[in-house]
Parts: C-alpha cells; structure tokens; sequence
C-alpha cells in the first residue's frame, strides 16, 4: 500500500455530501468486486461525526492504474475531484478501517421471533436494548444492487500505529486487521 488516490466529493444545492459519498463508495465497491481485488484499501481522512469529503483508495501502483483504467466513477466524475496516484508519505501512520456491527437489531429479532426463540414479553426487552445500544459510528448508506434494500455499514477506525500490518481487504476496501496508511 505505497500508492493511494483522494476523491473529493464536490457537493451542491441538489446533491449532500453523504448522498455523493454513499453512491461513489457503492461505485467503487461494484469495481473492487468486479477486479476480484483483496489489495485495495478505503480511509476518510476528514472523518468526525461524518465520514467527510475525502475518499481516499490505498494500494499498488499496478492495481490503482487497473482501478482508474475501468473509469469506475462513471457519471459522478461531475460531482468529485480525483488526483492522480501519489505515494504515500513517508511520514504515515497506519491504522485498520473496518466495519462495526451491532449485535442487536431488528432483522435478528425476526429471525428470533421466527425460530421462537423469543417470549412475547421478552421482545420488548429486546427492543429497549437495541435502541439503547445503538451506534454511533460514521456510516455509510448503501443500497443493494441485488434486492434495492437499503442498509447502513458502520465504520470503525483503529489505533494509529506506527507499523504496517498487511492482510486482505473485503471488496468494500475494510479489513480487521489489515491497516491502511493514515496522514
């Protein structure tokens, strides 16, 4: 991971922010899938409360110019700025993105109810905590190209580190263990 790409995410009057992140990161997903990719790697920069404007791709050279080759972005080329592959800084840390999910939530209590795993008394309980456990991640809202359904994928960054810890990354660029450059 000595190369990266940044996509700046260019909002206006007609389109959000999060409305463009969430539809270049699905773009970006249906390319990583496509090139059976385990070597590219996702991080926002400019993350807080949000996952901010910044989409930033780490990997090989070769893999980054295959990437850019495939004009994934497509029509959204309007919407973002995208620099040219650029090394990495000597000065990186490095950190793991990956995705944080509940242990609770409404699907799994259908599934719950459906198996009778659950007493009606229980499921109110449940619900309680559900809520009350909720996430406050950064998260992206994705939709499925398969069934059109909506879901949210919660982002979690780790520990800035000082070394490099190499691994595979999903076809959504998160991994548990792998770290991506962090600057």
């Amino acid at each position: 991971m000595n190369f990266y790409i940044d996509v700046l995410i260019n909002p206006n009057a007609e389109m959000r922010i999060n409305v463009l992140l969430n539809t270049v990161y699905t773009k970006l997903h249906k390319a990583i899938f496509d090139l059976r990719a385990k070597n590219i790697g996702v991080s926002f920069p400019n993350h807080n409360i949000t996952l901010g404007n910044i989409l930033r791709i780490h990997g090989d050279e070769k893999t980054l110019r295959v990437l850019q080759d495939q004009n994934w972005i497509g029509g959204m080329s309007g919407y973002c700025n995208i620099s040219g592959i650029q090394p990495v800084p000597d000065s990186a840390k490095f950190c793991t993105v990956s995705r944080k999910q509940t242990t609770m939530s409404q699907s799994k209590l259908r599934r719950l109810l459906k198996r009778g795993s659950i007493s009606e008394d229980e499921i109110q309980q449940y619900k309680a905590k559900m809520f009350a456990r909720g996430l406050d991640n950064p998260y992206l809202e994705l939709v499925s190209s398969s069934t059109g359904q909506k879901h949210r994928r919660y982002i979690e960054f780790g520990e800035l580190k000082g070394e490099a810890t190499h691994g595979q990354f999903d076809c959504f660029g998160l991994s548990k263990s792998a770290t991506v450059p962090w600057f």
